[in-house]
């Protein structure tokens, strides 16, 4: 597979490609302009041969799929019955936060944080409180535990982004159980969006908070999809994996005519990804790899006034912009480079100076942005 082709994406109804003016290029949502892998086309080629698509329930052969993949990929062990399929990890939280949360009770959210997660309690009416990461001398972010157990004394739930976006973020275990077990001791619910968990870097390893015990596992909502790591956002299918009864028939009672069936296709798509998926997704890994190492090295040598943590996850890149003294970053590179980031207000109010740059693309299409983005500053 040649990931270096770039496909028009233009006129093909591509959110990312018709957010701006066709002279932009966009390199914001996360969506990757990589093609899907054979194996997910032919099984929809394959479906497609059956004339009807009516409303459609995930088939046992797919909650098998799932159940051994999580089994091999995590020593994760759970129940073909734990699963709860959904049109997406967005409904999935706000099931969770508008059914399982008590009203007016708080909800744990560490900051910068995706702007969906970041937002979602506001739309239940429930508090937001916010933990904030800061980078440690390594780079790296690590969760401070002792603000963790104050901050939890104040909510009932804690909405957990794992792998973290926009940080690139992967928890390492230990901090997953101490972060897990404080939950435990609060009584505090678990949301926690993996969406990205198949996306990692440097030979780290995924670990669901919900795989390390069973008093974790009990008060965990998990949301996964194959939407980001094969790249089939525009399907519309994702799963929940909960394991305790009462609280997974709580939770899908919290669908309430929102929360509609599954996309027939996205879950052909998604078990063709897990059960057929994975060398393509080993090469595409790969590949992001290079794309982030690229970017690193062209940030430190050619953008003095950008730095950025090195993603250990997903493909998308936190550029801190502060010492380019420019006012909105974003709306600059949008203006004088053509280039459409994700704007660090998303994430965060005091990530102004911040844009998110989606390097899940072919490389030329990456040093691209990067010239264009150096050209602008070069004629300030």
């Amino acid at each position: 597979m040649d990931l270096n082709s770039v496909y028009q994406r233009l006129n093909t109804g591509s959110k990312k490609w018709s957010q701006y003016p066709e002279d932009v290029l966009p390199m914001w949502v996360a969506d990757m302009d990589f093609p899907v892998a054979e194996p997910i086309v032919a099984a929809l080629k394959n479906r497609l041969e059956h004339p009807l698509l009516g409303y459609s329930v995930a088939q046992d052969s797919l909650r098998q799929t799932l159940v051994t993949h999580l089994a091999q990929r995590y020593g994760w062990a759970i129940q073909p019955e734990d699963l709860v399929f959904l049109p997406g990890v967005e409904p999935g939280v706000n099931m969770a936060l508008n059914t399982l949360v008590p009203a007016g009770s708080g909800v744990l959210v560490q900051t910068p944080n995706y702007s969906p997660l970041l937002h979602a309690p506001a739309n239940w009416k429930l508090p937001r409180v916010d933990l904030p990461f800061h980078a440690d001398a390594n780079g790296e972010y690590p969760t401070d535990l002792a603000a963790l157990q104050g901050a939890l004394l104040q909510s009932r739930a804690l909405l957990l982004s794992n792998p973290h976006n926009p940080l690139g973020k992967v928890f390492e275990r230990e901090e997953l159980q101490a972060i897990g077990e404080a939950c435990v001791q609060h009584d505090v619910l678990i949301i926690s969006d993996e969406i990205h968990a198949d996306i990692v870097f440097d030979g780290r390893h995924h670990t669901p908070i919900a795989s390390l015990s069973p008093e974790i596992a009990a008060r965990t909502v998990t949301l996964m999809s194959a939407s980001k790591a094969w790249n089939i956002a525009g399907l519309k299918t994702a799963f929940a994996v909960v394991q305790n009864a009462e609280l997974r028939e709580r939770f899908n009672a919290g669908r309430l005519g929102l929360v509609d069936s599954v996309n027939a296709l996205g879950l052909e798509a998604t078990e063709a990804a897990y059960r057929l998926g994975a060398d393509w997704l080993v090469q595409v890994n790969d590949y992001l790899q290079g794309n982030r190492d690229y970017l690193a090295h062209a940030l430190a040598t050619r953008f003095p006034g950008i730095r950025m943590n090195l993603p250990q996850s997903t493909y998308l890149a936190w550029l801190d912009c502060s010492a380019l003294d420019i006012e909105h970053p974003q709306q600059f590179f949008l203006k004088e480079a053509k280039v459409a980031f994700s704007d660090g207000l998303e994430f965060g109010e005091d990530c102004s100076q911040f844009v998110r740059l989606n390097f899940g693309c072919p490389r030329p299409m990456l040093e691209e942005a990067l010239a264009r983005m150096e050209r602008s500053l070069q004629q300030r």
